[in-house]
């Protein structure tokens, strides 16, 4: 009887860059962003989470900034509008890949937990004929934004953030998969038919099952093709799957081939490796993948989205604090987390002023085991005033670090980057 071979054992650090490689955050980009870079990134992360605050820039723009380094913002919209990614609730609101449609269509009923699957299945059953009247206004009439409804004099609103019916209807019936999000402008989603998005860009978009076994077995694997390196229980959260996986639940894809157990020292639990990066691991095991890459990422980035993962991977306990109340807030409204060469090494509080071209760093906070030096300056002042220029606010204006010491080092730093 053959023996299984056994099983690769990595260090925490050779599992954190095996995790960054699969992100597309290992290295710095070695040469200027093309349009179709933004389509490949989005297409290794499989998610790029969507959200609307822009102190700095949105979400997503830097999530991709992250990655593939300056860029033109229009691009993400272009290809929204030509249908080469498509928005969908998945992780939370997403953009995908349009090659992936499919799988989200028939993965539907696995997300019905999701609170916005909920709330628009309760708008359907309560106002259907309404969301019915709708659905035929933009047949007739074309796609709609919710700005072309005025709301009713003295209506407050209510639900969903205060909105107004029809942009609850909007909502319930994109979430359903009735609608979908044609392009945006300035932004702000504009509704189509389903028919008139995903109808010219997917072929059989309404007419191709795909069993519900399939659709969770692909997610899982494109969960942790993702991720690079997962344990069983952080991969439901990627697309919100439920309930949260045991190591039992992945012994057939392990026997398949399709995922790859690893050992990770100090995990009490295996690591598991899509064999796509088959490659990648053995690099990995050897010593022979080295993280380089310096730069801002967004609150939202898949890196730091679940709380548990990045304190196992990188030691770094993060909260998104935008939604708390400012005087409960321990580090700022919306705090970058600063990745330096494979480490988390603190979290900046960081507003673009654009009408003055001032990056303004209201706070840097380092993690108390970094060892402050020049280096480590360096580092994160290059990826400051990449952010930085990106947003065409090259003027950093840095007010305050923890440790106070570290602060002449990193602005003669900035100083540097600057005149470079």
């Amino acid at each position: 009887m053959t023996q299984a071979p056994a099983a690769p054992r990595l260090t925490v650090g050779q599992a954190r860059a095996l995790h960054l490689a699969a992100q597309g955050l290992l290295a710095r980009p070695r040469r200027r962003a093309r349009r179709p870079d933004l389509l490949a990134a989005i297409e290794r992360m499989q998610l790029l989470q969507i959200d609307t605050i822009h102190v700095v820039a949105r979400s997503p723009y830097l999530v991709l900034f992250s990655r593939v380094g300056g860029y033109r913002a229009r691009w993400l919209e272009e290809l929204l509008a030509e249908r080469e990614i498509f928005e969908v609730w998945a992780h939370e609101a997403c953009f995908a890949p349009m090659s992936d449609y499919l799988l989200h269509r028939n993965g539907l009923p696995q997300r019905a937990h999701h609170w916005a699957i909920r709330s628009a299945q309760r708008h359907r059953q309560s106002s259907g004929a309404k969301i019915d009247r709708l659905l035929g206004h933009i047949r007739e009439l074309g796609a709609v934004k919710s700005s072309d409804f005025e709301r009713e004099a003295g209506s407050a609103g209510g639900g969903w953030w205060g909105w107004k019916d029809e942009k609850r209807w909007l909502e319930a019936g994109f979430a359903l998969g009735e609608l979908m999000v044609a392009r945006r402008d300035n932004f702000h989603r504009v509704y189509d038919l389903a028919e008139r998005v995903a109808g010219v860009a997917v072929p059989g978009w309404d007419s191709t099952p795909i069993e519900a076994a399939a659709v969770r077995r692909d997610t899982i694997l494109k969960s942790v093709r993702a991720l690079g390196i997962a344990q069983a229980r952080w991969i439901a959260d990627y697309y919100r799957l439920r309930p949260r996986l045991r190591d039992a639940d992945l012994a057939e894809l392990v026997e398949a081939g399709d995922l790859l157990r690893v050992e990770v020292k100090g995990w009490q639990s295996p690591g598991y490796v899509h064999r796509d990066h088959a490659d990648s691991l053995a690099l990995a095991a050897g010593g022979r993948l080295r993280a380089t890459h310096s730069t801002l990422l967004s609150p939202f980035d898949p890196v730091v989205w679940d709380r548990e993962r990045a304190s196992e991977l990188f030691g770094f306990d993060y909260t998104l604090e935008c939604y708390t109340p400012e005087p409960k807030r321990r580090y700022g409204y919306f705090v970058l987390p600063v990745l330096v060469r494979g480490r988390l090494v603190g979290r900046l509080d960081a507003k673009a002023h654009r009408a003055h071209g001032e990056f303004e760093v209201k706070a840097l906070y380092l993690e108390e085991d970094v060892v402050a030096d020049e280096a480590l300056a360096s580092d994160i002042a290059r990826a400051i005033d990449d952010c930085a220029r990106w947003h065409e606010t090259p003027t950093v204006r840095l007010t305050r670090c923890r440790p106070a010491a570290f602060a002449p080092l990193l602005r003669r730093a900035l100083s540097a980057a600057a005149a470079a």
